[in-house]
């Protein structure tokens, strides 16, 4: 069994942790908070950031990309991979992908991240306290486009890339899953993303993230509801 050193509203590792579910590999979970820049962390990973997979022959992979790479390249699906099947679908993959984890976390997950959660478990001189409000209002008006953005896609596709469920849809999920936590949508604003993102959601796979408490943050009570 492999295991990955993951932080449950890491919108990174979320990802990886829904490629494993996707397909069939059981893993370990082992909790990280990357911010606590923990010694034996960094050895395996000097950049600090999460996720890490290490294989059972001690195969350490840093980074989601590493991650995603290896285990598609590691354990290859009979059906296809994640990635798309033909050069087209992979290339609109990839843009999708770099998409959610570039623009979208830089404007979105990354300051809702810090301002709502890690100021909470660092102190004041590592830059704990109360959230800056105008790093979360800013935030929200960025996840408002990209949510429109997300429902022109969903309105001319199944998913996201065509028929196929693929790594876009993984991404672009986990991203959107730690602001659901957070209870910072407003899905009826958006009707055909949020009929794609209730598809993705009552997948197997992703009922390990729905189970996700952080402590002294319960989730959203929309968070672990199928029909919401």
């Amino acid at each position: 069994m492999v295991r990955l050193l993951h932080f449950s509203l890491d919108p990174f590792s979320r990802r990886v942790r829904l490629s494993l579910a996707e397909m069939g590999l059981a893993a370990e979970l082992n909790e990280e908070r990357p911010w606590e820049m923990r010694d034996a962390f960094l050895d395996m990973n000097p950049s600090g950031t999460l996720p890490v997979l290490i294989d059972q022959d001690g195969t350490v992979c840093a980074g989601v990309e590493a991650v995603g790479g290896y285990l598609d390249e590691q354990w290859p699906l009979e059906t296809g991979s994640l990635w798309g099947t033909n050069p087209v679908v992979r290339a609109e993959v990839r843009r999708l992908v770099a998409w959610f984890d570039g623009k979208f976390h830089h404007e979105v997950t990354s300051p809702l991240l810090m301002e709502k959660v890690v100021r909470r478990f660092v102190s004041a001189s590592q830059g704990g306290g109360a959230p800056k409000m105008n790093r979360v209002r800013s935030a929200l008006e960025a996840l408002r486009t990209h949510l429109a953005y997300i429902n022109a896609l969903a309105q001319a596709r199944n998913l996201l890339v065509g028929d196929d469920l693929t790594v876009a849809d993984l991404a672009a999920a986990s991203h959107l899953s730690v602001a659901d936590y957070l209870g910072d949508i407003s899905w009826d604003e958006v009707p055909d993303a949020k009929a794609w993102y209730q598809r993705i959601k009552s997948r197997p796979s992703f009922r390990s993230l729905l189970a996700d408490q952080v402590r002294g943050m319960p989730p959203s009570s929309q968070y672990s509801e199928l029909d919401f």
